[in-house]
């Protein structure tokens, strides 16, 4: 099980200042795009986490933005899609994603929508209710047939799927399917239904095939102690544990795939007809 992955919920203070002063300007506009994914703290590809830029959007019927330093959009948006936290209008979550579907790659897309549908943990997290649901992001996408990168945001409805606890989990599980793997089951339970049971992150449970993949809050000593016991429950139940790493995650998983591989075929099963697994 992969805890503590995402990045505390607390916004930029510089960013979040700058934001607050052009909302307060800007009555009946809303901040946007990366500045509301940055703020919220979105997953967000590398290249765009620490963004600092201004993104306001405002309805048709206003003016265009003309401040210098700011990068204005006229949108259309359901009273449903904005909402004001902490005393600052802001696009939702969801809204959010919709609207970084013309900037985002497809699969940077497909790892933001896996975070909002993810079911949260209420102990790490507060909450138990996800950010969004796929039936919830469709309707939302239906909504906005003209957007642009409504086609990519289409694509990526189809590829997100609710278990994925990190982006780079994600990642993994595209990078499976890419390679001709059947799709793996996610958060893997050894005892289903049975509370307190180890997780996998992923794997094939007909073949017992558990697959982990440890980011850096992993190499804490409590968390290894942790990982140490879960990894040992499934091999004591005959499982098959491969650990991944951020190392894995560079050479975009093709290692890993590999490894992959050969444990299916060392099992006398080969990938292509390994469905169900």
């Amino acid at each position: 099980m992969s805890r503590g992955v995402y990045r505390p919920v607390a916004w930029s203070f510089e960013l979040e200042a700058a934001a607050r002063a052009l909302s307060a300007a800007s009555p009946n506009a809303w901040i946007s795009h990366v500045t509301a994914a940055v703020l919220r703290n979105q997953l967000l590809p590398p290249w765009l986490s620490d963004s600092e830029e201004l993104h306001l959007s405002k309805p048709r019927a206003l003016p265009e933005v003309r401040r210098k330093g700011i990068i204005g959009h006229t949108v259309l948006a359901f009273d449903d899609e904005v909402e004001t936290e902490d005393g600052i209008r802001i696009s939702t979550r969801p809204r959010t994603w919709l609207d970084l579907a013309q900037r985002l790659s497809l699969y940077d897309l497909v790892c933001m929508g896996d975070e909002l549908v993810r079911i949260p943990r209420f102990g790490l997290e507060g909450r138990s209710e996800p950010f969004a649901t796929i039936d919830g992001l469709r309707t939302l996408v239906g909504r906005h047939p003209n957007l642009q990168g409504i086609i990519r945001a289409r694509a990526a409805l189809e590829l997100m799927r609710v278990g994925a606890d990190s982006g780079p989990e994600t990642l993994l599980r595209l990078a499976m399917c890419d390679a001709g793997l059947p799709e793996p089951e996610l958060q893997v339970e050894l005892h289903p239904g049975s509370a307190g049971t180890p997780t996998a992150d992923l794997g094939y449970r007909r073949r017992r095939l558990a697959v982990q993949y440890d980011g850096g809050h992993h190499l804490l000593p409590a968390q290894i102690f942790s990982d140490r016991r879960r990894d040992k429950a499934f091999e004591a139940a005959g499982w098959t544990v491969l650990l991944l790493t951020k190392e894995d995650l560079a050479d975009g998983f093709a290692g890993a795939i590999g490894r992959i591989k050969r444990i299916l075929r060392s099992a006398y099963i080969s990938p292509s007809t390994a469905a169900g697994f």
